[in-house]
């Protein structure tokens, strides 16, 4: 969209948002030259070769102007207040575990060619965010939040499951709502859903409303790890990094497994660090062992 405007020459500034969040559609667009809007080229007097951006005749990247201005509004703006509120107010703590998780992608294979799951869209995300909802039972502490204004820390039984999905408009993190009442199945169709609304604009407030808690997948850009921000209202965020093949240590020997670093980062005002670390080896026990959940729940 914000090609399509910079080649109708309009300035995003002048054109009124309807998408969520105040997000500027193709349509908003289009809206503001069929009402009698200017492209900025026409209104805006001329410029000498460096302050337009000439290039001069040397490439740029992806032939582009030098510089370009590009307004901060809608979820761009949304995200990074929440982001600059959230590293600002609370302590973060955040602790790494790389994890075998040869048991789980097998677990992942055998699933997808089941007839129950044959239609479901499964990854390991999927499977990441089942086993943090049932560490959570014997942690819940991370589902907490921080109160300040009533001095207390609201411990929440409920999980409404956030996670990040990057779309043409920026991040956005829907939820789950009651996550931890949820069998596989129904979690898998519920991210589904939820991140074909992200991609498609077509989000409700209550969808980024009242998360408690929130998966990220690094993994999906071919990383392995980062220093997730907890978003505000929140007491943790864990991040799932790229599944490598790689050696490891197996049953005394060095064989080539599956490996996934998993990276948590809390609020240390009520997360401690056993509480925190706690959750973080029994999400890594689960994921390397899948058949443990029968033990935990």
């Amino acid at each position: 969209m914000r090609l399509y405007a910079r080649r109708a020459g309009v300035d995003l500034e002048q054109v009124t948002g309807t998408g969520v969040g105040g997000v500027i559609t193709r349509a908003d667009v289009e809206a503001f030259l069929a009402g009698g809007g200017q492209p900025a080229a026409a209104a805006a007097p001329p410029q000498s070769g460096a302050e337009s951006g000439s290039t001069g005749g040397v490439r740029t990247l992806g032939g582009r102007p030098r510089t370009e201005a590009v307004p901060v509004k809608g979820v761009r703006k949304a995200t990074a207040a929440a982001m600059v509120q959230s590293a600002f107010t609370a302590p973060h703590v955040t602790e790494f575990l790389q994890v075998d998780v040869t048991e789980t992608m097998e677990l992942l294979a055998e699933l997808k060619a089941s007839r129950e799951f044959r239609d479901v869209k499964l990854t390991p995300m999927t499977l990441a965010a089942k086993a943090c909802l049932v560490a959570m039972e014997r942690t819940p502490d991370v589902n907490a939040r921080w109160d300040e204004a009533a001095g207390t820390i609201v411990q929440q039984n409920f999980v409404n499951l956030g996670f990040a999905a990057a779309t043409p408009r920026g991040l956005m993190v829907p939820n789950v709502k009651d996550a931890q009442a949820m069998s596989l199945r129904e979690l898998a169709d519920a991210i589904r859903d939820l991140t074909g609304l992200a991609r498609e604009g077509r989000l409700s407030p209550a969808d980024l409303a009242g998360g408690t808690f929130t998966l990220t997948n690094v993994g999906v850009f071919g990383v392995d790890a980062g220093t997730p921000i907890i978003n505000p209202g929140e007491g943790a965020i864990i991040a799932i990094g790229q599944v490598r093949r790689m050696p490891w240590e197996h049953r005394g020997e060095i064989a080539l497994r599956d490996v996934m670093t998993l990276s948590l980062s809390f609020d240390h005002r009520f997360v401690d660090g056993e509480q925190g670390s706690r959750f973080l080896a029994d999400v890594g026990a689960i994921l390397r062992r899948p058949g443990l959940t029968l033990t935990m729940v």
